[in-house]
């Protein structure tokens, strides 16, 4: 069985890439877990300046499998365990010391989104399409993008990209900042591989202690956000109503 997520260290850089192809890197607790492991790896490793964070395939990370929700969401305990495993990933995405670099394409939906959101770059390819499903479904985002999204796009717009799930683009999620590069797809990996190297180049103490004072004035903030963002999320997950909206939902992934 093929490992959900793989890890390569080369010239300073870990890359770390979502390895669930054939459901578009869809989350699932063996792939929450993994990824974990993978970035404390990462920042631990000496070896490593910088990361960079991918999905292998077609698709960045169409956010929760939702064939995988009854499971996820049999009781509030599993549940609070399952979105708290999400919430440690984006922690150690925003306060782990070395530059996380995401490379997107296609599909970077809900958690997958979130994800990129909490990344120092991203890099997105031109037939990327993003959006936030959660409300929509009754459940609730995550990764502390209550927090981030407001300061990267505004409060009005971060409120309807939330509230609404509408789709945007790569071109348009540059414009609002949440992507750092746009370009074709398939220079996507090299072009976020390339700023990765020259974080990597670059004195550790001197982009260590940059990320740190950056964060610092949220750190407090974002903390008690990814603690209200879980509550929220648990409170949807149990809810039978959310069930029925994902069982109708079909195909579509958070």
């Amino acid at each position: 069985m093929d490992a959900v997520v793989l890890r390569e260290v080369r010239d300073g850089v870990s890359t770390i890439t979502l390895n669930r192809p054939e459901r578009l890197n869809a989350i699932n607790e063996a792939l929450v877990d993994a990824l974990d492991a993978a970035l404390k790896a990462a920042q631990d490793d000496p070896a490593t300046g910088a990361i960079v964070l991918r999905g292998a395939g077609r698709a960045f990370c169409a956010g929760d499998d939702l064939k995988e929700f009854d499971g996820q969401s049999r009781s509030p305990d599993v549940a609070r365990r399952y979105l708290e495993k999400i919430q440690d990933v984006s922690r150690r995405i925003l306060f782990g010391d070395k530059p996380v670099v995401a490379a997107a394409r296609g599909w970077a939906a809900g958690g997958g989104l979130e994800w990129l959101i909490d990344a120092d770059l991203v890099v997105m390819g031109r037939g990327t399409s993003c959006f936030f499903p959660e409300i929509s479904l009754g459940v609730f985002v995550t990764g502390g993008v209550t927090a981030l999204l407001p300061r990267l796009v505004g409060l009005q717009r971060a409120r309807s990209l939330i509230l609404f799930g509408d789709r945007f683009t790569a071109e348009e999620a540059l414009a609002m900042g949440i992507a750092w590069r746009v370009v074709e797809d398939d220079r996507v990996d090299d072009e976020a591989r390339a700023a990765a190297e020259r974080i990597a180049s670059l004195p550790a103490g001197a982009v260590r202690n940059l990320k740190r004072v950056l964060n610092r004035a949220l750190d407090a903030d974002l903390e008690t956000v990814l603690r209200l963002e879980t509550e929220a999320a648990v409170e949807g997950f149990v809810d039978p109503a959310t069930a029925a909206r994902v069982a109708a939902s079909g195909p579509r992934r958070r």
